[in-house]
């Protein structure tokens, strides 16, 4: 039986996050065991999860400080490469699968290498909105032959980058390329991980396993919409993206994102004091450029 270790980042969402945990618990897929990493909450988080009786295997990592969902999600893949777990889940706090979202994930992955070869990197969940609509900002990419599975009578399709909203990970893949980057904190940090899997293969997104994404408002996000409440989020994504194509896809790649950024300001008519903020991220990450930490050394630290 294929092993599995289900990671749960959180910060400050404890109702939420109780309904993640019966979800996870909850699961048909038998061998499973829950890694859930407390970015120092402060809403009652760690005295709640301590008192808990829970129904799996669980452990609990409390973060000395915040580290943001790319620490968080970091440190969850670490400790759950460490548990010797064939493949490792991973998810937000406002993430509720259903029964058979990970016996059904497991499934498509499996038949997927049947298909591709042992090179699949992730198979990733379909994501709903809490009306049953497609959650708009967790739509993974496709590839140009997105059905080549689908006329194979498999329930998946091929996709190149995903969201960090319910993604079956195998331990190989860990090994092999590494953890998410910590220090990008927030934003990002999905985008970059997953296309850094898919260069030698694309990942799968299995149609019949499905997450609730219990987001608030279901609407993607764009450059136009910066406002002084989120401001301080996109900062973190300019930076990190901008760190990105400079240093990992070239400095066209740069450049073309500062103009898509220049304009969607532009258009959106973001306050100038905003638009100066984000623009001073796109420098800043000239000079960003994290290492990739790998989990054989990380654990010899």
């Amino acid at each position: 039986m294929v092993s599995v270790a289900a990671v749960i980042v959180t910060f400050n969402r404890l109702e939420k996050l109780k309904r993640v945990l019966a979800s996870v618990e909850a699961q048909t897929h038998p061998d499973l065991h829950i890694l859930v990493i407390d970015n120092a909450s402060t809403d009652g988080t760690g005295e709640y999860l301590a008192a808990r009786t829970a129904s799996r295997p669980t452990e609990v990592i409390t973060m000395a400080t915040n580290t943001g969902g790319a620490g968080g999600f970091a440190e969850g893949m670490l400790r759950g490469y460490a548990s010797g777990a064939d493949h490792v889940w991973i998810m937000d706090d406002d993430c509720y699968p259903e029964p058979e979202a990970l016996e059904r994930l497991v499934a498509g992955f499996d038949a997927a290498v049947t298909e591709l070869g042992g090179d699949v990197p992730f198979a990733c969940s379909v994501v709903e909105f809490t009306d049953g609509s497609i959650c708009e900002m967790n739509n993974p990419v496709p590839t140009w032959d997105w059905g080549r599975l689908l006329v194979k009578g498999q329930q998946s399709v091929m996709v190149t980058a995903c969201s960090f909203v319910s993604v079956l990970i195998p331990r190989w893949a860990i090994a092999e390329y590494g953890l998410p980057y910590r220090d990008y904190f927030i934003w990002f940090d999905d985008r970059e991980y997953t296309l850094r899997l898919t260069r030698r293969c694309p990942g799968v997104q299995v149609l019949d396993s499905t997450v609730i994404h219990d987001m608030g408002e279901n609407r993607g996000v764009n450059f136009s919409m910066v406002d002084a409440k989120s401001a301080w989020k996109f900062a973190y994504g300019v930076r990190n993206e901008a760190s990105y194509l400079l240093h990992h896809r070239g400095f066209l790649y740069f450049v073309e994102f500062a103009a898509r950024l220049f304009v969607s300001l532009h258009r959106g008519r973001v306050p100038m004091r905003l638009r100066l903020r984000l623009l001073s991220k796109l420098f800043a990450g000239v000079r960003f450029n994290p290492r990739i930490e790998y989990p054989e050394a990380a654990s010899r630290r």
